[in-house]
């Protein structure tokens, strides 16, 4: 959870959200039996793997694996923050989201409307000052994109902000939360002068910060907001929310260096363009940038500058290259930006730029082998060294695979791979062509409750695993922490469960468990659900008699009781499960 909202209030949001009719509004969907079905939002498809359900409140596509309750959708298909979602949910759902005593509280509306005001205040303001109007046009800008994009102009005084909407001491310590205005000896003064205004939107379309370009040469040429509550710049993307605005996933995303190259872009048809905040490309950003598109194309200078700001994408990007996401890098020529490579060489040829972008794994294996000499034994040695690190912060996968194989393949030399130790090996497919974990009792237990929190009912006893057999017995500790999770709410929906328990370590493989495709009608699949239940009670009965011995249970009586008890237990549980398979 975001340890801002209590668990509470999040299991009644969901209790009055309900996914099919939030995604149903976004996705068309067809009813098939006792679920919807629709093609994936998330991925290209031409045979619908996209499933919701609603007697769990969950979606999930058998295609790309995207999965979650309607927070999660909202998420992935909005590119909505945790908070963002939930806020969105509750005005629909007429709850106030309440936040935790102990925790800070969410930064005040009035600050939001305070921006808003002030982007107002400047995009009038280039109405009136002839010279921004004129230094637009000289851009190639036209009046229709500049509208698009909020563009102003703050004026070249010292105060006509603060004379405007700083006009008594509350709104100007407002316009200073905000980061509008700077300190100096004789007070506050206007941080923003004689500058093109650009307004940062966060993804519900609220400005939250500027950045502004200078139309003298007083000060740097690009000034942005500083942090403040409501901006971060290692979280935000210029023009992403116009973006989203167009159409709600894109094919492909153009990153770039500068509010104007994604201006420029936009007025030659190029609506999916965003640009950093003057920082450097960070994993939160390239989150969002994944949230949003399959494919993203890193768009830099060639020179040593841009190359560098490439590969720090570069490094931001390889933690989260996940399965079906892909990342390219364009290195435009010398003196070229995209604001001047549009404009000079034309749309189509920028366009036929962007389908050449090196590949991410291209870029990578060029920036090592550049100076390394690859007929010398320590050249590839060094090359293993420098290269491995970053290609195992890259998740396991199919990619991977192939970025350790090219790089075996430059080294002549076969490395040793890290075996990943997990409770959930792949064995099989499921129906959407992906690996399925193992069907033990333990898991098939846990999965029929994750998706059925009511099987509870059906359980007499879970006190008995507790004791030293837990270290023998694998997840036994999980599975009893999710039973009495589920005794205390047995009405509880999978949605629920799996987003009230988001920072549990086993969340990862809880969610699996919450995709598992369980076979039968609703009273075989309790069947299995007990069958599995009592499996468990049969390995735990047989490490408690490993761990008693007939020598130790003769020579005490409590022990002997304790043995024979265990025997007896054993072989009626043995008979249960044969009776069931008769």
């Amino acid at each position: 959870m975001s340890g801002l909202i209590p668990d509470s209030f999040i299991e009644e949001l969901l209790a009055r959200s309900d996914v099919v009719e939030l995604i149903e509004r976004r996705v068309p969907l067809k009813r098939v039996g006792s679920e919807f079905q629709a093609c994936c939002p998330f991925h290209d498809e031409k045979t619908p793997s996209f499933t919701v359900s609603p007697k769990k409140q969950f979606y999930h596509c058998f295609g790309c694996g995207a999965h979650g309750s309607v927070i999660g959708f909202l998420m992935q298909y909005e590119g909505l923050e945790f908070l963002d979602a939930v806020e969105e949910l509750a005005r629909a759902a007429g709850l106030e989201v309440p936040t935790s005593g102990q925790q800070k509280q969410r930064p005040d509306t009035g600050l939001y409307e305070m921006l808003e005001r002030c982007s107002k205040f400047y995009v009038e303001q280039l109405k009136k000052h002839p010279a921004a109007i004129e230094y637009l046009k000289q851009r190639g800008l036209s009046g229709e994109v500049s509208h698009d994009f909020s563009i102003g102009y703050a004026p070249s005084g010292w105060d006509a902000l603060i004379k405007q909407l700083g006009t008594d001491d509350r709104k100007q310590e407002q316009l200073k939360q905000i980061g509008m205005l700077s300190e100096g000896k004789s007070g506050s003064y206007d941080k923003f002068r004689d500058r093109i205004m650009f307004p940062i939107h966060d993804r519900r379309g609220r400005v939250i910060a500027f950045g502004g370009r200078a139309l003298s040469d007083d000060g740097p040429k690009y000034m942005n907001s500083p942090e403040t509550a409501l901006y971060h710049k290692s979280r935000e993307l210029y023009g992403l929310y116009l973006a989203r605005q167009r159409t709600s996933r894109l094919d492909t995303i153009i990153v770039v260096e500068g509010y104007m190259d994604v201006v420029a872009l936009a007025q030659f048809g190029f609506k999916n363009v965003v640009a950093t905040s003057g920082t450097a490309t960070t994993t939160q950003q390239v989150e969002i940038l994944f949230r949003a598109a399959d494919t993203v194309v890193f768009c830099f200078d060639g020179d040593k500058a841009g190359r560098k700001a490439a590969w720090r994408a570069l490094e931001a990007t390889l933690p989260k290259l996940r399965e079906g996401l892909q990342a390219s890098f364009l290195f435009l020529p010398d003196g070229e930006d995209p604001d001047s490579m549009v404009r000079k060489h034309g749309t189509e040829v920028f366009a036929q730029q962007i389908e050449r972008a090196s590949p991410l794994s291209e870029f990578f294996f060029d920036h090592f082998t550049a100076a390394t000499d690859l007929a010398s034994l320590d050249d590839r040695a060094r090359l293993v060294q420098q290269a491995q690190p970053y290609i195992e912060t890259v998740p396991e996968g199919v990619f991977r695979d192939m970025l350790t194989a090219k790089l075996e393949s430059l080294a002549q030399h076969r490395l040793q791979r890290k075996q990943a130790i997990t409770s959930t090996a792949a064995v099989g497919m499921d129906g959407g062509g992906k690996p399925v974990q193992k069907r033990t009792p333990m898991r098939t237990a846990m999965a029929h409750l994750i998706q059925n929190p009511s099987l509870v009912g059906k359980l007499d006893n879970t006190d008995e695993f507790i004791g030293p057999g837990n270290d023998d017995l694998h997840g036994v500790e999980i599975f009893r922490e999710l039973v009495d999770f589920c005794a205390q709410r047995p009405n509880i929906t999978t949605a629920q469960l799996v987003e009230l328990w988001h920072e549990h370590p086993a969340l990862t493989h809880l969610q699996k468990l919450a995709v598992w495709h369980l076979h039968g009608e609703e009273e075989s699949q309790a069947q299995e659900f007990i069958d599995a239940v009592n499996r468990i009670r049969l390995s735990w009965v047989e490490i408690l008699l490993s761990r008693v011995t007939m020598s130790m249970a003769m020579k005490d009586t409590e022990e002997r009781e304790k043995y024979l008890a265990l025997q007896q237990r054993q072989q009626a549980l043995k008979e249960q499960l044969k009776g069931q398979q008769d």
